[in-house]
């Protein structure tokens, strides 16, 4: 015998048991048979079993509940959407079978029935049914390993990102730390105050994932200079400020990347990450809000991790100095709103530079 399908139960509804017993037998060769006596019974029993009925064939004259009432019901739960339910009725007055049709019933059915012609109807309705139960789990099937594979692509290409970055960071004998916690500061400005406001939590994780990639351009610094333990010379340092240029123009030549969300937030944040409020900074000269507010973001972030870390130039300050600074503008002159919010944070962004005490 073949296996019957999950939804094999097909339940009747009528308070007329010679009924009943001839609708049984017109289906019992194909389908586990249920019955009910009364709408409340057959709605109880519709409820109740969902995940294992494949039609219902419903009366219309009952006691308790008739069989427009089981099937207002049963619209109010868009029950009919996915479960096939049958008008059998010797009331197939037009009023009738308009309501009837307006709350879902496939079919309506007169009796008394003739069983070939109810059994074609409602086996062909149930074969739809079913055909396209499967078809939306295969649908939904493809779906996940679509998604799935998005995922795993997603990931590939932030592996790729993040080793680009740290690969940078090591050429410059920088720990690989400070593009995370670049990432963390900008993630947490932008998702924990009002700098934030009007992204999308999807849009911040984006900008913090192209934070990592600001110092990308410094790929083309010479050694001599990116290494440089002292002050560098004014001609060094014009060299050293065309890593803004050229990580813009490198991202640029970097198609893969282009299908990232990120994308277009890295070439604004490597480019102009180096501006600043006043106008003075590079490579652009932009001014106020004329700089996006992750490129202002990225920058404090850089400026200030640069203060509070060791550089192959200077030791790290102490945390009083490195905020001293900050607030004085020796480093730079930034929103005065983004101060403001920095400072409010400065707490919580302070314990990325804690040491671990000892156990």
């Amino acid at each position: 015998m073949a296996e019957r399908e999950p939804r094999s139960s097909l339940l009747i509804v009528d308070d007329d048991a010679i009924n009943r017993a001839i609708l049984e037998q017109i289906f019992a060769p194909y389908y586990a048979i249920e019955e009910a006596a009364d709408g409340r019974a057959g709605l109880a029993a519709i409820l109740a079993g969902q995940d294992r009925l494949c039609a219902v064939l419903l009366d219309v004259v009952m006691p308790e509940l008739d069989g427009l009432q089981v099937l207002r019901r049963l619209r109010e739960l868009e029950i009919p959407e996915q479960l096939p339910v049958f008008l059998i009725t010797a009331e197939a007055s037009d009023a009738v079978l308009r309501e009837a049709y307006g709350l879902g019933v496939m079919d309506v059915i007169s009796k008394p029935v003739v069983p070939y012609v109810v059994l074609r109807r409602v086996q062909s309705v149930i074969e739809l049914f079913r055909a396209r139960g499967r078809l939306r789990r295969t649908v939904e099937s493809q779906q996940a390993r679509l998604l799935d594979q998005a995922r795993e692509i997603i990931a590939l290409n932030q592996g790729m990102i993040e080793a680009l970055a740290t690969a940078i960071e090591f050429r410059s004998e920088e720990s690989g730390d400070h593009v995370r916690r670049i990432h963390d500061i900008t993630r947490f400005l932008l998702a924990e105050t009002e700098l934030g406001r009007g992204l999308a939590a999807g849009e911040i994780e984006e900008i913090a994932l192209a934070s990592i990639l600001h110092d990308v351009g410094k790929i083309a610094v010479p050694d001599a200079i990116l290494n440089k333990p002292g002050r560098l010379t004014p001609e060094e340092f014009e060299v050293m400020k065309t890593h803004t240029v050229q990580g813009a123009a490198l991202l640029g030549r970097i198609p893969q990347l282009r299908q990232q969300g990120a994308y277009r937030y890295a070439l604004d944040i490597a480019r102009h990450h180096h501006e600043r409020w006043d106008g003075r900074g590079y490579p652009d000269g932009l001014r106020g809000d004329e700089i996006t507010v992750w490129a202002q973001v990225v920058s404090l972030a850089d400026v200030y991790d640069a203060l509070s870390c060791r550089r192959v130039y200077k030791d790290a300050f102490p945390r009083e100095r490195v905020l001293e600074m900050i607030r004085d503008g020796a480093c730079g002159v930034f929103n005065p709103r983004l101060l403001a919010c920095f400072f409010e944070a400065e707490e919580t962004l302070s314990r990325l530079y804690r040491k671990e005490e000892p156990q």
